[in-house]
């Protein structure tokens, strides 16, 4: 049999190949279409106007700028005003990509109880959590202790925003969960929803979770009144430095299922020392307060009283000394009628 020559090779290859060219472009030039349809796809996720699609309901992807110029914008009107919980929660998101979330995410991946969290991915509401039932629970609960907590304060679970600005569906429910589980810190420290105890709570929830927007929160210490800014510099702040490390990671706590633990028992658990009383402490201060404001109108009215005591004895004198003229000049008179006569 003869050897087949190159020039053979090369006409059985080409009639193959053209045998086969409907096949091939059928099975390989819709895929290679798609993929260039993809590169233009994905070359427009770069665009304002051409976003990608969302991850999970409510999710708003960001380019870096955009993400830059709301964490800037939402940093500084939250520092001149902190009661803005809107954008405090912003601060939150567009801080904590792409390293702390996911950081804090594994936290709970590496803890057993933060695992069923994360797989349950349960939510804290007025209506998961029961509030009716949270009053009937003995006053040394958990439970107990963060309803009457809720109720103090004048606030609702209800009020935490969704997520938006977070990637990744699983690190959006960590922050979620950070920000439902806020209260929850509030009423296991005691501290109050005033200017000063938030800042007391963010640093400690800084020194706990490492969450950029918590330690930027701090920085509204030079927006509280001087008295103020003492105690946090001199009490809280070494507090919740010292409690935030030492404690463990308050995102490990399935609050759902210790609602009737005593608060103390948990406390201890968790490494958490109790802080001063911060509402005694003010209340303390506006009752001085109001006794030396009282005191000092005291003085006032006795000196007013010693005034008009003073006018008064003054007058008296000058009747005296008028009704002596009186009789002066009346006797004048009688003298000059007997020199008439």
């Amino acid at each position: 049999m003869a050897a087949p020559t190159a020039t053979s090779l090369t006409s059985t290859c080409t009639r193959c190949l053209r045998s086969r060219a409907p096949l091939l472009s059928r099975q390989y030039l819709p895929a290679i279409a798609n993929n260039r349809t993809n590169n233009v796809n994905v070359n427009r996720t770069f665009s304002v106007l051409h976003r990608p699609p969302p991850n999970y309901p409510g999710h708003v992807p960001l380019k870096l700028p955009e993400r830059l110029f709301l964490a800037a914008g939402s940093a500084l009107i939250s520092f001149l005003d902190p009661r803005r919980g809107d954008l405090i929660a912003l601060l939150g998101e567009t801080t904590a990509q792409p390293y702390f979330i996911y950081r804090l995410r594994d936290t709970m991946l590496r803890h057993p109880t933060g695992r069923r969290i994360l797989r349950d991915r349960p939510r804290i509401t007025s209506q998961s959590l029961s509030l009716p039932y949270l009053r009937s629970l003995p006053p040394n609960t958990i439970g107990a202790t963060y309803v009457s907590w809720l109720d103090r304060e004048g606030v609702s679970p209800d009020t935490r925003a969704e997520v938006r600005y977070i990637d990744d569906a699983e690190c959006a429910y960590v922050m979620q969960r950070y920000r439902e589980c806020h209260d929850f810190y509030h009423a296991i420290t005691g501290l109050p929803i005033v200017r000063e105890g938030e800042i007391a709570l963010k640093a400690f929830e800084y020194a706990n979770t490492g969450l950029p927007m918590t330690g930027l929160s701090v920085f509204s210490t030079f927006t509280v009144k001087k008295d103020e800014r003492e105690r946090l510099l001199k009490v809280y702040f070494p507090w919740a430095v010292r409690n935030g490390f030492k404690a463990e990671s308050l995102l490990n706590v399935y609050w759902e299922e210790v609602l009737e633990t005593d608060v103390q028992e948990m406390r201890d658990r968790l490494g958490i020392e109790v802080p001063p009383d911060l509402r005694q402490i003010r209340a303390d201060i506006r009752r001085k307060k109001r006794e030396e404001k009282g005191g000092k109108g005291k003085v006032a009215a006795t000196a007013s009283t010693a005034s008009a005591e003073e006018a008064r004895v003054e007058t008296e004198a000058e009747r005296e000394e008028r009704e002596q003229r009186e009789i002066e000049r009346k006797a004048m008179e009688i003298l000059e009628q007997a020199d008439k006569m």
